[in-house]
């Protein structure tokens, strides 16, 4: 039991540090709510358990085709940069009073899914730590051992999920619309940050 509650820690570990969920998961929470910023977590990790259905079943292969990587980068790029700009775009149009209504449950899942789908970040994650993860699990214990193993991981990002959901909406409360205009600003650019950043991955890729 002690093995299944550390790789639980072990999810938490991964899903913390800052990176455009995250960020996008704190613009969500302020703008309309836990339930869209717990989405936007959602997403992403349906999205992190595509890529871990190919590492365990090998596909890994196929999305390190130069190529493949390339498209990735670069839809990211566009992903991010989109959604930064929605972001800024809309940050004087939000008030502390109508935000919960701000958007749709399916845009938060969705933006979130494609967000991580598309980060290439993600899949060499999956592909070296993940990949290492289940080399040694599988090693050492048997099928079933690992699928719970595995679970635990998941657990462990759903509970950060649901942290940063939960921190991000009570910030709300404590906002007036001008903080709460700064910080969709905030978020905006840093979208568009890591946005730029897959961008220029993009460029290597295609011309180095």
């Amino acid at each position: 039991m002690s093995i299944f509650f550390s790789y639980i820690f072990l999810g938490l570990s991964l899903a913390a540090p800052i990176g455009p969920i995250n960020a996008a998961q704190i613009d969500k929470g302020i703008k309309s709510g836990f339930w869209n910023a717990w989405l936007v977590g959602l997403g992403a990790t349906v999205a992190d358990m595509v890529y871990m259905l190919l590492v365990y079943f090998g596909l890994v292969q196929f999305i390190e085709i130069p190529f493949m990587k390339t498209l990735l980068w670069s839809f990211g790029c566009f992903v991010l940069i989109y959604t930064g700009i929605e972001s800024m775009a809309s940050a004087g149009k939000f008030s502390v009073k109508n935000t919960r209504s701000a958007e749709s449950h399916l845009k938060s899942f969705t933006s979130g899914f494609f967000m991580s789908l598309s980060n290439p970040l993600t899949i060499l994650f999956w592909i070296g730590i993940y990949g290492s993860i289940l080399a040694k699990t599988a090693a050492s214990y048997e099928k079933k051992e690992l699928v719970l193993y595995s679970s635990a991981i998941f657990i462990g990002v759903l509970i950060w999920d649901i942290t940063m959901a939960a921190i991000a909406s009570s910030f709300r409360r404590f906002l007036r619309n001008g903080s709460l205009a700064v910080i969709s600003v905030l978020s905006g650019l840093s979208l568009i940050g890591f946005g730029l950043y897959f961008g220029y991955q993009a460029c290597t890729e295609l011309f180095f």
